[in-house]
């Protein structure tokens, strides 16, 4: 009885408490629970980029602490090298830069495609051994990217299983890993343009041609774009998967009761609905296909003639094999800058367009109207639009 007592008051105590007393108590704990990760955040996520951001601005040639008396500060020079200098520094940065932009076109499309298509066939309720495949498309996700590249490299070998494939079917298949040329040019000297303009060849960006720029991805770096998207899109598969499984049954009845066919149940009433998901799987693709590293350090290094060079690789090049660590830190946070500027731009195209008041106006009429009909003539206007979908 005692004990009742004691918490009877103790709950009344609480309850003649202000308001503002009690959320602040609650925010101090809340803050006191996260203080554990903020404290490891900070000691090896920020604090880390607030050293490499030195870096980037001074001479420090990785021997010693970047903040010791004989590092000096040398300004905006290393950003220079890469963006404005004329030279080696800066054509191997821009030949990054055009290999991993036409990397990033195609990964992230065809990896979203594929993945939201392998979703819709595996959702299906009529599909026997949906586990079995779920898993199988799976599997390569979870699968070391350094043992799917040395696996992909026997495959893709001038006398591996791909080329004894295509040699089937009467095709010379290419030496993969040691051919340069881009497929642009290739699919263009199959038409017997082999020199650009002079317009294309004598004008570039970041000591590149355009003539360059629109080569398109190479032989070598096309076998990595076809790795890259054989091992990721086993788990955006499983995203659209649990998006599709959220969204019921209850739409897709409804799109059939008005006759719409596979196709217009798919892109007029499932795809918008899985706007939330398409955003955060091309939000990630991008992230992920401007961080591309394991691949070409594992593969290529780089090669053949540079042409599957990124900017992720060529900055650790710089820093670990030339010991030009400013460099490579301000090719880092140059990157960093790329996937802000991308992901903010996808995200501007991908928003919610906010409606006119006259949309909303008659957005509004049409309910109402909507409202005021007949059931009869409800259901001839939805006979009618099934006749016109067929």
């Amino acid at each position: 009885m005692e004990d009742v007592m004691k918490d009877l008051k103790s709950n009344a105590k609480q309850a003649s408490m202000p308001r503002h007393i009690k959320r602040t108590g609650q925010e101090i704990s809340g803050w006191l629970f996260c203080l554990p990760m903020i404290v490891i955040l900070g000691l090896f996520l920020f604090v880390p980029i607030v050293m490499a951001l030195w870096v980037s601005f001074s001479d420090w040639a990785g021997r010693g602490s970047p903040f010791a008396n004989g590092v000096d500060f040398i300004g905006l020079k290393n950003y220079q090298d890469i963006l404005v200098t004329d030279g080696l520094a800066k054509s191997d940065f821009g030949t990054a830069i055009r290999n991993n932009a036409w990397y990033t076109l195609l990964v992230v499309p065809l990896q979203t495609v594929i993945s939201l298509l392998l979703a819709v066939l595996l959702n299906r309720k009529i599909l026997k051994a949906r586990s079995f495949f779920r898993t199988a498309f799976y599997f390569p996700s979870v699968t070391s990217s350094v043992a799917i590249t040395v696996l992909w490299l026997f495959l893709f070998n001038a006398s591996g299983s791909i080329n004894a494939m295509l040699n089937w079917f009467g095709v010379k298949g290419p030496n993969w890993f040691h051919d340069p040329r881009g497929l642009v040019h290739i699919l263009l000297s199959c038409f017997g343009i082999d020199n650009g303009p002079a317009a294309l060849t004598q004008h570039g960006l970041l000591g590149i041609s355009w003539w360059d720029w629109l080569s398109g991805p190479s032989v070598a770096m096309f076998a990595i774009i076809l790795m890259v998207i054989f091992t990721t899109s086993g788990t955006f598969m499983l995203m659209f998967i649990a998006a599709l499984q959220n969204i019921g049954d209850a739409t897709e009845e409804a799109a059939i009761m008005d006759g719409a066919n596979s196709w217009q149940r798919l892109w007029k009433v499932t795809v918008p609905q899985l706007k939330p998901t398409i955003f955060t799987v091309i939000t990630l693709g991008i992230i992920g296909t401007w961080q591309v590293f394991d691949q070409i350090y594992t593969g290529t290094q780089g090669g053949p003639a540079k042409t599957t060079l990124t900017p992720a690789y060529l900055s650790y090049s710089a820093a670990f094999n030339s010991q030009e660590w400013g460099r490579g830190a301000a090719i880092s946070f140059v990157l960093f800058a790329i996937i802000i500027v991308m992901t903010w731009a996808q995200n501007q195209i991908m928003k919610d367009r906010k409606l006119s008041r006259k949309q909303k106006a008659d957005y509004e009429a049409m309910k109402r109207e909507a409202r005021s009909m007949p059931r009869d003539e409800v259901m001839s206007l939805r006979m009618t639009r099934k006749e016109t979908m067929k």
